[in-house]
């Protein structure tokens, strides 16, 4: 009886898991030598990747795929323009009301809640010291950010002083949608040439893989982002109806940050409260702000996320989290973009060794 030879893809299975994880860490090596050059092109990328079923659908409907881009660009400029013309004046003028009530707010801490803190928590020198740190802070708030429209004039006379700024800028401005327009053009082809580049015993697993990598990141991104839509104007809608002056800010601050699990209700309770015991200086108005985000939350838990984004992707809140940070502190900015998908991939790579490593013989002994 002649022995059975081993299986060729067994046999190359190390050696490519091998290669795979040399690639990955001079990979990382590349992406923390060149992170200050390369936030650009990854916004790029991940708007090309976000926006490219649009273009497919486009494309299926007989409509050239650059014609498509062109669209979808003519819609966006239209956006962004309609947030600059509604949004931006209604940022400006709640802000604007808000500083322009501070004096009094300041005035009312000083008078009412420090005497009382005093009273009951904290020793009299303590007050007394609380007191002359927030006449402190009225007298700077008010001298130097009376309204923004200053804090915007001195923010662009800083950039404007150093012109390497403003050359940095302009350039990314003016790169990011060029380098969109030609990797939304040539998606399809980049992916097929990625593909064809692999070496064929393990195209079939890598075509898993990328699969699997594109419906979590799919789900992730694209849900998240109308998550994050969604809850911003909940939450926006939700202040207003309380009558908070910052309900705009506020609500789109805590739906921005809310693809860090959590993070958005922590700062929009928080800021909002703040706001809210200033403005009512009573307690009722700081429970309505707690039954915003409540309600916020029930929507987001049973119907946003579930609906949305999926409960199958398996993003765990706390690899999210952790994912953000590190980025942060190894890359910077370039690093908190990167973070997420980085994470859904290595998510997707682990689930499948662990498959492999539960199906071998080193598990069963």
């Amino acid at each position: 009886m002649s022995e059975t030879p081993p299986e060729p893809r067994a046999a190359a299975e190390p050696a490519v898991l091998a290669g795979v994880v040399l690639v990955l860490a001079g990979g990382g090596v590349l992406l923390y030598l060149l992170a200050p050059i390369l936030t650009p092109f990854l916004v790029s990328a991940l708007l090309a990747y976000v926006w490219d079923p649009v273009i497919d659908r486009l494309e299926a409907w007989r409509l050239p795929r650059s014609a498509g881009i062109a669209l979808v660009y003519l819609l966006l400029v239209v956006l962004l323009l309609g947030i600059l013309l509604v949004l931006a004046p209604m940022l400006q003028a709640q802000v604007q009301a808000f500083l322009g009530k501070l004096p009094a707010y300041l005035a009312w801490l000083n008078d009412t809640v420090l005497p009382w803190l005093g009273r009951h928590v904290l020793t009299p020198e303590a007050v007394a010291g609380a007191s002359l740190d927030l006449q402190g802070v009225a007298e700077r708030l008010l001298g130097q950010w009376r309204d923004v429209g200053g804090l915007l004039g001195q923010v662009t006379a800083a950039v404007t002083r150093s012109g390497v700024t403003v050359a940095l800028w302009i350039a990314n401005l003016i790169l990011v949608p060029v380098v969109t327009f030609y990797l939304l053009r040539d998606w399809d082809d980049i992916v097929a040439r990625v593909h064809a580049l692999l070496p064929r015993r393990v195209q079939g697993t890598a075509a898993q893989l990328a699969r699997e990598t594109d419906r979590v990141l799919s789900h992730f991104f694209r849900g998240q982002l109308l998550v994050m839509l969604v809850l911003g104007t909940v939450y926006s809608l939700g202040l207003w109806w309380v009558g908070l002056d910052l309900a705009l800010p506020i609500g789109l601050l805590a739906g921005l940050v809310s693809f860090v699990p959590y993070l958005g209700v922590i700062v929009g309770v928080l800021s909002a409260a703040l706001a809210a015991a200033l403005q009512f200086q009573h307690l009722l108005p700081v429970l309505w702000v707690g039954a915003v985000f409540a309600a916020g939350q029930v929507l987001e838990g049973w119907f946003l996320t579930p609906r949305l984004v999926g409960s199958r992707v398996g993003l765990h809140p706390v690899a999210v989290i952790f994912a953000v940070m590190a980025g942060g502190q190894l890359f910077g900015f370039f690093g908190v973009l990167l973070a997420i998908p980085a994470a859904a991939a290595v998510m997707v790579w682990l689930r499948h060794l662990h498959g492999r490593y539960r199906a071998s013989g080193l598990y069963h002994g």
